[in-house]
């Protein structure tokens, strides 16, 4: 199918004492389970995309070579501007282009979806979210723990053998 990722990963990128752990989630605990136990290929921003590309066509490059696009919700996120760009171009294609599936993380409880886009919500009230909870803290590296079953459900279906 020409796609080089099997996912593309959107988090929020300003550093706040939240955004420690999602950093740590998406550059520790998301490679070590889906990559190295799962056998998946993710493209994350900070670690795939380099110093001096143009990032607004390297996202977009990186975005349609993935089969998937994992969004990391959280308040930050929901409250950023900084990310919207990122946001707005993975929106824009899974839905208007509709080739690419969406998977929704929600790393903290947002509570009321109002605050998001009204594309987020869309895809919310269609599909939902899979919540990671504080009891998967204790064993986040466990891919058969239910936070990352939902996730490899949604993931497409590797053709590598693990």
């Amino acid at each position: 199918d020409g796609k080089i990722y099997d996912a593309y990963v959107i988090y929020p990128k300003n550093h706040t004492s939240e955004a420690n752990f999602v950093e740590y989630f998406v550059y520790q605990i998301m490679p070590d389970i889906l990559e190295n136990k799962c056998g998946y290929k993710l493209c994350i921003y900070g670690r795939d995309i380099y110093p001096g590309e143009d990032a607004a066509s390297a996202i977009e490059k990186r975005m349609q070579k993935s089969r998937r696009l994992i969004i990391l919700l959280t308040h930050q996120l929901t409250n950023s501007k900084e990310d919207a760009f990122d946001q707005h171009i993975a929106l824009y294609n899974a839905l208007i282009q509709n080739d690419t599936k969406v998977i929704l993380l929600e790393m903290e409880t947002i509570g009321t979806y109002g605050k998001l886009q009204e594309s987020l919500r869309f895809i919310i009230k269609q599909q939902g979210t899979i919540k990671w909870k504080e009891e998967h803290t204790v064993h986040p590296q466990s891919p058969r723990s239910k936070f990352w079953k939902q996730v490899r459900y949604h993931m497409p279906l590797t053709h590598r053998s693990s």
